[in-house]
């Protein structure tokens, strides 16, 4: 399993509970899209995960930002994703970062609004955020592979589900 996560803001610890906590130890990659806010709370997020793959934002200090990337290209189970905190212009910006890295998909956090939107030329997700909804739901996105791509689904720190969807796989 993948699980994405994003926004923790957390000052010394990973502020991960609930489902949220359980689908970060149990996943296979886990991907942070930015603003862990510091290095305690990064290497926090190291000790739970057995694989963590994250890039910065826009609020994460120095010592993250001297660790992390501003973007990355992440593969899962034949599936590309272009990771990133937030990209100038919106849906379209983020859209161009995928095509430009060849991801099916693109991971992305800032607004703490956990949201999927399949209907352009890749998938764009944003997790939410598990600590900080800021008026949304606590959240995290769950992804299993299905064949030719992954089945995922958006998850309450509660553990109920918010929304289903799909991330096809690309033919390289």
């Amino acid at each position: 399993m993948l699980t994405v996560v994003s926004d923790t803001h957390g000052v010394d610890d990973h502020r991960l509970e609930g489902r949220t906590l359980e689908a970060v130890r149990e996943a296979d990659l886990v991907v942070h899209a930015g603003d862990f806010s510091t290095g305690d709370v990064l290497d926090a997020f190291h000790d739970e995960a057995d694989r963590l793959l994250g890039v910065y934002g826009n609020t994460d200090d120095a010592d993250v930002r001297d660790r992390l990337p501003g973007a990355r290209t992440v593969e899962y189970a034949g599936v590309s994703f272009a990771v990133t905190h937030t990209r100038r212009g919106g849906t379209t910006g983020l859209a161009m970062l995928g095509r430009e890295r060849g991801a099916d998909a693109v991971v992305f956090g800032h607004t703490h609004r956990p949201t999927v939107d399949a209907s352009g030329p890749v998938v764009l997700l944003n997790p939410g955020s598990h600590a900080e909804p800021r008026g949304n739901r606590t959240a995290h996105a769950e992804l299993t592979p299905d064949g030719h791509g992954l089945r995922g689904r958006l998850v309450s720190t509660a553990g109920d589900t918010l929304e289903t969807f799909r991330v096809p796989g690309s033919e390289r």
